[in-house]
């Protein structure tokens, strides 16, 4: 019974979406996968214009007392190459506006967010199945990200009198159970680190992924389109 909802529920978000892009559609296609993607500017401007909170929002001026380091414009991802042209920080409208109260709220605990990664184009997760091709590490090209539709984000704890990131469970990107965001087999006070940003991002409306502690998803997903919008491509704000 549980499957049959969950099918339902994933065709009534479909539904949405398309009715929501139905305006844009000599812009938007279907591709190769079967998947429905914004993938041009203008497009994206059609979407915006017609519903405001399917915005990408820039999270650098928007978000204080925060860190980036978006592996992805560099060399040192898994990888081991230069995905993004530029370092670009975007969230959905609805994710940055809750994303800014987990950062007011760990300021009142000398805690600040590192981000590692947020909206992701299209053509990078393609890039990434090819590499990776297991699904609880990498998104699959028929289903897309989250990253893909800005209501993702790859994030860890700094503190704020030093910026030093606190111990967590890996590193980045790291693909071991290790990762898992219910390993055990590690001290207790990372283990209490881990908990601290679990328990910041839920507060807020964020679920962390099952098989990496940094990557959180924003509750409505599903009512998000997926983007192949390049960072060079978002107007600036």
């Amino acid at each position: 019974m549980r499957e049959i909802i969950e099918v339902f529920r994933r065709l009534f978000a479909l539904i949405m979406i398309s009715a929501l892009i139905g305006s844009c559609s000599e812009t938007q296609q279907v591709n190769e996968y079967g998947l429905i993607v914004i993938s041009s500017p203008e497009a994206y401007a059609k979407l915006v214009k017609k519903n405001p909170d399917q915005e990408l929002v820039n999270l650098r001026p928007f978000l204080l007392n925060t860190q980036f380091d978006i592996r992805y414009a560099t060399s040192n991802n898994f990888t081991g190459e230069v995905v993004y042209e530029s370092s670009g920080a975007y969230l959905c409208k609805a994710a940055a506006d809750s994303l800014h109260k987990v950062v007011d709220y760990l300021f009142g605990r000398d805690l600040g967010l590192k981000i590692f990664d947020a909206y992701r184009p299209y053509q990078a997760t393609l890039k990434f199945w090819e590499i990776v091709k297991d699904p609880a590490y990498a998104a699959a090209p028929e289903t897309g990200s989250r990253h893909n539709r800005g209501c993702a984000i790859d994030v860890t704890l700094i503190t704020l009198a030093d910026s030093i990131e606190l111990d967590m469970p890996t590193a980045f990107d790291d693909f071991t159970v290790k990762a898992a965001s219910d390993y055990m087999e590690i001290p207790d006070h990372i283990i209490k680190n881990r908990l601290a940003l679990k328990t910041a991002m839920e507060l807020f409306g964020f679920s962390q992924l099952s098989s990496e502690w940094w990557h959180f998803d924003f509750t409505g997903w599903e009512n998000y389109p997926v983007l192949d919008i390049s960072f060079e491509d978002l107007p600036v704000q």
